[in-house]
């Protein structure tokens, strides 16, 4: 088998360098990643390293000097800062040094720079942020998550034909059902982008059901919801507060007299189980579909788990061979067009 060789943003998210270092390690103790480089500063990295115990020959250190802060402009960033540990990071996978790069900075930098530097697969328009959610029945794959805030009918289609891949790919489901995110269940609902947008969804080879309320994504009634960033972005951060609210409820309900710790102590497992199954360090990160590479953003709050788990997911990425099949899934579909034409 190929090496797997995953690069990792270092001086990422608010963590780091500490929790990013520590998560990198770890991801190697039960898989088969061949080499992780650690890209960043190297004076603030190596010391982290001393005290952590790894094998040598599977972690190298990429020094870049500079760090991309959250409240820079992305794209003057990108340009400006080529010895950050993100332009770094994402010219080791244009270079083919690295099959993968995972990030905790800056969405909007990682994006800007992921763009221009690892490049869109040939005929993608926009590459978009997918975030799988946990629902009744397994997962929903959203896209767009963060990535086009405006966004045309025909990027929405090809945010369904990548999510459809990705579900296919990673998670084996076959045919996924595809929900276009709207404020009503009826063809006529929306605005003009939806409007439109369903209109080609529909042409579309794609087993797409139709219109899909935001209430219904929890309850697993498709298997790729699809949306523009502006929508997607509201729905990731309410889902994430939402989370950590209704937890915080029920534990408080739980704890609130003596029947109820009883109770509580009886349910600790099960309360455990949807704890896990709600937090976002489990999920590790989330892909930008439709690169010539890999590239994954973790959540910029990462912990030491949620990086471990983004690196390993990575490797499942790699393994699965996501990019390569968008990127015939496209040509396909442009060779159809260009026959039909």
């Amino acid at each position: 088998m190929a090496e797997v060789i995953i690069a990792v943003d270092a001086m990422g998210g608010d963590n780091g360098p500490q929790a990013v270092v520590s998560g990198a390690v770890a991801a190697l103790a039960d898989t088969d990643i061949s080499k992780i480089l650690l890209v960043g500063r190297e004076s603030d990295i190596r010391p982290i390293l001393d005290v952590l115990n790894f094998d040598n020959s599977r972690i190298e250190i990429v020094n870049a000097e500079e760090v991309i802060g959250m409240e820079e402009v992305p794209t003057v960033a990108i340009k400006s800062k080529k010895d950050s540990s993100i332009v770094v990071g994402l010219r080791l996978v244009k270079e083919g040094r690295a099959a993968a790069f995972v990030s905790a900075g800056s969405t909007g930098a990682v994006l800007a720079g992921a763009t221009t530097i690892v490049g869109r697969i040939k005929g993608i328009a926009r590459p978009a942020l997918g975030v799988v959610f946990p629902n009744t029945r397994g997962y929903t794959f959203l896209v767009d998550a963060g990535a086009n805030v405006d966004a045309k009918p025909e990027y929405l289609l090809q945010f369904a034909q990548m999510g459809s891949v990705y579900m296919e790919a990673v998670l084996g489901i076959e045919n996924p059902k595809v929900g276009l995110i709207n404020v009503g269940a009826e063809r006529e609902k929306g605005n003009a982008l939806t409007k439109e947008a369903y209109d080609l969804l529909d042409a579309s080879d794609l087993n797409f059901t139709g219109n899909v309320e935001g209430r219904e994504i929890p309850l697993g009634a498709v298997d790729v919801a699809v949306c523009d960033a502006f929508v997607g972005n509201i729905i990731l951060k309410y889902s994430e507060g939402f989370a950590k609210g209704i937890l915080s409820m029920l534990k408080e309900e739980l704890m609130a007299d003596g029947v109820s710790k009883f109770g509580a102590l009886l349910s600790k497992k099960a309360y455990g189980r949807l704890r896990k199954r709600f937090d976002y360090t489990e999920v590790g990160g989330a892909p930008f579909v439709g690169l010539n590479g890999l590239v994954v953003k973790a959540h910029g709050s990462s912990n030491s788990v949620a990086i471990m788990n983004a690196v390993k997911q990575c490797s499942k990425f790699i393994k699965s061979d996501v990019v390569g099949k968008i990127r015939l899934k496209i040509n396909a579909i442009e060779s159809k067009e260009g026959n039909e034409k």
